[in-house]
């Protein structure tokens, strides 16, 4: 089943953001390449494709997994929640329609 994966950044976490990402693109990477990952991706504090300094509110990823159980658990344990940049992260059940 998909899974929406929705984050909300800490306020001042863009350095630790930045610092971070290749091991969170890595993760999102594992999830493609198994052909689990339908969307993922940051969202913009203003609106900008390149927010700069004003950072990122949060980020949505749309992924499958084996229950809501293993979406949290994986969320939990992205770099991104580990060093404390998403301040809330959780896991609900997501239903495609379109396209």
């Amino acid at each position: 089943m998909l899974y929406a994966l929705i984050t909300e950044d800490a306020p001042g976490s863009l350095a630790k953001r930045l610092a971070i990402r290749a091991e969170h693109l890595t993760r999102l990477k594992q999830l493609a390449d198994a052909g689990r990952l339908v969307l993922a991706g940051p969202m913009p504090a203003i609106d900008s494709s390149d927010p700069g300094p004003a950072g990122f509110l949060g980020s949505l990823i749309v992924a499958e997994f084996e229950n809501q159980a293993a979406a949290q658990a994986w969320l939990d344990d992205d770099p991104y929640t580990k060093v404390g940049v998403f301040a809330k992260a959780s896991a609900h059940p997501f239903k495609h329609v379109l396209p």
